[in-house]
């Protein structure tokens, strides 16, 4: 019943990420919405995601997983119904703040429960859990341009139904309470003494900046490059999202036989070159291409990373991995304007902003192989 529990909940994160990106052309059109105004919208649920995470950590190791989780879902079912009725650009700044702040509680308190489901397979255990991000994620866009017609109001209304019957579900299933209190806060207080976990979260971060980039500004960009827009969300779901789900399948029994960190180095490097590809594509089908195997390489990245995370920190494990996925939604923040500046208002400067793509990957190639320097010494015993 936990996994049940956190592959709904996120399943439900996986609808929030690719949210933007699938309303985005259309309410772009309704508010005749600039990509500079844009960018401060995706910052606005950067923001959110960041309010979210950091406070939660804590929450979740003195109340409990079943908490966040609650507490996530039910901000994500409201802000989706105030997307739906949205009346204007401010509205839509505060709506995907809250929806940031319900998507960041839910990843976190879900991520922090399937850690707990097994500490000797933790990278895949976690690889399974995520894979519904990029189920949740191929949903929202699949069916946004072929059954609701990239319809922005009915594709929020739809999210936000699904997301209330999560919240439902959440309600009866039993979750463990939190363990005991007084050696959480000791090891909550602790972890940030140790380097590493500082390591650790700049390489989520600047993950979470190349996977949010994708999500919110890849229809947008292949649009401006003549593409049709049912075609550009079939390009984020059936390409993105797909490769998501079936790169986490697909690394699985890998990492019963190679260790996480060496998956992960790999993972960044094939992120650089196909990141790179996906934006000197020259026509639709190798784009969809180059966003497939975008996908593939990104797919084990955030679930081994907090895996790694969950391995090192032994107490106060959900304040370590919030402090972790808390830098990571940092990066949708610094990441999200940084695009709109480089971009410009023209839609056809999108492909200069979105560069900010392969750099990310290349220098989280650089700290996963500072990581392994620094885990090949003796550790502290305190982690």
């Amino acid at each position: 019943m936990l996994i049940f529990a956190a592959s709904l909940a996120i399943f439900v994160y996986g609808m929030v990420a690719s949210m933007l990106g699938t309303v985005n052309p259309g309410l772009a059109a309704k508010f005749n919405l600039n990509t500079v105004q844009i960018s401060y919208i995706a910052l606005s649920q950067g923001i959110g995601l960041v309010i979210a995470s950091v406070s939660v950590g804590p929450l979740l190791d003195r109340k409990g997983k079943k908490v966040g989780l609650l507490l996530g879902l039910g901000l994500v079912a409201g802000a989706l119904f105030m997307l739906a009725n949205a009346s204007g650009y401010a509205t839509m700044l505060v709506t995907m703040l809250i929806l940031g702040v319900g998507g960041g509680i839910t990843l976190t308190a879900a991520n922090a429960l399937g850690s707990d489901v097994s500490e000797s397979r933790r990278a895949i255990v976690l690889n399974l859990l995520n894979l519904f991000v990029g189920l949740g994620g191929l949903a929202t866009p699949f069916v946004a341009g072929n059954l609701l017609a990239g319809d922005a109001i009915r594709v929020a209304y739809g999210a936000a139904i699904l997301t209330s019957a999560a919240f439902l579900i959440q309600v009866f299933t039993k979750v463990p309470a939190p363990a005991g209190q007084g050696e959480k806060r000791r090891g909550s207080a602790g972890i940030f003494k140790v380097p590493l976990l500082y390591v650790l979260a700049l390489t989520v971060l600047l993950y979470t900046a190349c996977e949010f980039a994708v999500w919110n500004w890849l229809p947008k960009y292949l649009i401006s490059q003549g593409i049709p827009e049912t075609r550009a969300l079939n390009i984020l779901s059936l390409g993105f999202a797909l490769a998501l789900l079936l790169g986490r399948v697909a690394v699985m029994p890998i990492l019963i036989r190679i260790p996480p960190l060496t998956v992960t180095i790999g993972s960044a490097t094939l992120m650089a070159i196909t990141t790179y590809a996906t934006l000197h594509a020259t026509d639709p089908n190798t784009a969809g291409i180059a966003v497939f195997c975008a996908g593939l390489a990104m797919a084990p990245v955030f679930p081994t990373t907090i895996a790694l995370v969950g391995d090192l920190f032994k107490s106060g494990t959900a304040t370590a991995i919030g402090f972790t996925i808390t830098c990571g939604f940092t990066g949708v923040v610094v990441s999200s304007p940084v695009i709109g500046w480089l971009s410009g208002p023209d839609p056809k400067g999108l492909g200069s902003g979105l560069m900010i793509l392969p750099v990310c990957s290349l220098t989280m190639v650089g700290l996963y192989l500072l990581l392994r320097i620094r885990l090949a010494r003796p550790q502290p015993a305190a982690l």
